[in-house]
């Protein structure tokens, strides 16, 4: 009876204009082609790098960590240790803003698809506390979680020369 019944909930999902596809992780995702279905310009992927430096001269942590995903990864510039949760973030850029931030892309490329996007290149920081700056690689990747852009997954280093 109970599997009679778990099938026809299954059926009737599938056949309900409202049932979104399940991802491992629990997340909820359209399908591939499905309304609703997302793929930025270059001009707007760029854009959300500015909304995440934007995030930093606010000085306020969580502020920064909002352009996260819930379920995200953050590989810092000044820290050996990845940050996977919320708190963890908050703690990286808690100590990263002491500084007073403010980066400036010099070189970028943009890769777009379905729902997710790439921005990778070199940027610079300028700290305005201590004068100091420093040049260093990223990666930011977007995924579009049905109501905006945030990142999953955030990788930054200093340059090695």
């Amino acid at each position: 009876m109970k599997t009679l019944l778990l099938a026809l909930l299954a059926v009737a999902c599938l056949l309900s204009a409202g049932c979104a596809a399940t991802t491992s992780s629990g997340n909820h995702a359209s399908p591939v082609g499905a309304p609703g279905h997302v793929t930025p310009t270059e001009q707007e992927v760029a854009a959300l790098f500015d909304r995440w430096n934007e995030s930093l001269q606010t000085g306020d942590p969580e502020a920064v960590v909002d352009n996260y995903a819930e379920r995200s990864i953050l590989l810092p510039t000044v820290s050996n240790t990845p940050r996977l949760t919320r708190a963890e973030q908050i703690d990286y850029f808690e100590h990263f803003l002491e500084n007073q931030p403010s980066g400036t892309v010099t070189m970028r490329q943009i890769t777009r698809g379905p729902d997710m996007a790439v921005d990778s290149g070199l940027y610079t920081f300028h700290f305005a506390r201590t004068g100091d700056e420093v040049k260093a690689r990223y990666s930011f990747t977007y995924r579009w979680d049905g109501t905006q852009w945030l990142i999953v997954s955030h990788h930054s280093s200093a340059m090695p020369e």
